[in-house]
């Protein structure tokens, strides 16, 4: 028998490889996580891409919840967009957190994940050759979600100044005299841990609604704010309502990424979209995990507080540690549970410092190339890590990119 002469990988699933990426890094993001064995396994290495959810489980009615739903064969057919009982009370429960009032039939959507939110959402909206602002650094999987899709991206940089980090509004602005389609950025910002301020916000409302672009925020961190810092939903400002989709979810923060649900909030012609995304790919989010959404935002609330202070200390050390190391810049975190301290001092490809870390300090971090080009010359690390084990990794990190330093001459 001969092979298939034709080959496997669509001309879709080629783009998400980032070829481009090549011009920085010497090879395509895709080549470059294969060479690190980038796939969410860890292969028994400290993993330092997700939570650790055995220091940090979920809420202790999680099982409980799913195991109920499970006994009811009932619960296991939904409508596409989900259970009209979760939505209801998620309309509830999310209207004044995100500061609008929402109807469970048309502002609400249950998925597989974030991500599949994520997904469904920007299929929904985005066509061949629109183009997308999309923030840099930002969320890994943006950039090859939309090259999937075939949009053409712009990118938005994040910078510094003495009032802390936020888009650059005025390249934002000259952006616009492009027409595109949609912004999209994380909020808390993934990698950075940042928190925009209510300025940033209000003037990316007044371009989206002067230049007509539509805006997603990915707000899977919003309940992990430190020090009880000011979160703006952009959605709740004025005129932003109809053109603002917010993706949330409790994989992360209440560390439920395993039972694989999240939430899309939006205006009612954009939920329309996405229900046809997602009675095409998944016919609807796992039915029975739906229903611990009834309990989320509402008996979680001391359980989060404490994950806050509890994720607040680990972060104050672990910056601690790192300023071991001379020439790493690490900037503190105003939420998440990320750092993304940046070694460009080195001159190395990211590659060879992740798997540096790998081989040494037996441990996997995120290169800062998955982040987008400025995220180069960076790497991104998870605190939300038992306490003991990861003293003993930072160490090992530390020591390796101290020797790092010194076979480069910085020492």
């Amino acid at each position: 028998m001969t092979a298939p002469s034709t080959r496997a990988a669509s001309e879709r699933v080629l783009r998400t490889h980032v070829p481009d990426r090549a011009d920085q890094i010497g090879e395509s993001v895709r080549a470059a996580d294969r060479s690190l064995h980038l796939d969410g396994g860890g292969h028994g290495l400290l993993d330092t891409t997700h939570f650790d959810t055995v220091r940090f489980p979920p809420p202790d009615w999680a099982a409980r919840v799913f195991a109920e739903a499970a006994a009811d064969g009932a619960l296991a057919y939904t409508p596409y967009r989900g259970h009209p009982g979760v939505l209801a009370q998620l309309a509830r429960t999310l209207g004044p957190i995100l500061g609008i009032p929402l109807s469970a039939e048309e502002n609400l959507a249950l998925t597989p994940g974030t991500q599949a939110g994520l997904f469904a959402t920007l299929s929904a909206l985005v066509d061949d050759g629109d183009l997308v602002l999309v923030a840099d650094p930002d969320y890994l999987f943006n950039e090859r979600i939309l090259a999937f899709l075939g949009a053409r991206i712009r990118r938005i940089r994040v910078v510094r100044d003495g009032g802390g980090l936020h888009l650059d509004l005025d390249d934002l602005e000259r952006a616009c005299a492009q027409r595109p389609r949609l912004l999209l950025f994380s909020h808390p910002s993934n990698p950075l841990g940042a928190v925009y301020g209510g300025e940033t916000m209000q003037r990316l409302a007044w371009l989206a609604q002067d230049r007509d672009f539509r805006v997603i925020v990915d707000s899977l961190y919003c309940r992990l704010v430190y020090d009880e810092a000011p979160f703006p939903h952009l959605a709740a400002l004025p005129g932003m309502r109809d053109r603002c989709v917010t993706l949330l979810g409790p994989s992360k923060t209440e560390s439920m990424s395993g039972y694989r649900v999240g939430v899309t909030v939006g205006p009612a012609d954009v939920l329309d979209a996405i229900e046809s995304v997602v009675s095409a790919t998944s016919l609807r989010a796992p039915a029975y995990a739906q229903q611990l959404l009834t309990r989320w935002w509402v008996d979680d609330l001391d359980f989060i507080a404490a994950r806050v202070v509890e994720l607040r200390r680990i972060h104050d050390w672990t910056i601690e540690y790192l300023r071991r190391v001379p020439y790493l810049r690490v900037e503190p975190a105003q939420a998440t549970a990320y750092l993304f301290p940046d070694v460009s001092a080195l001159g190395l490809p990211d590659q060879r410092i992740a798997a540096r870390l790998q081989r040494e300090a037996r441990l996997i971090v995120s290169p800062g190339y998955q982040f987008g080009p400025s995220g180069v010359g960076h790497f991104r690390i998870c605190y939300a890590r038992e306490e003991a084990r990861w003293a003993e990794a930072l160490e090992a990190m530390v020591g390796v990119l101290n020797a790092l330093g010194k076979e480069q001459g910085l020492a």
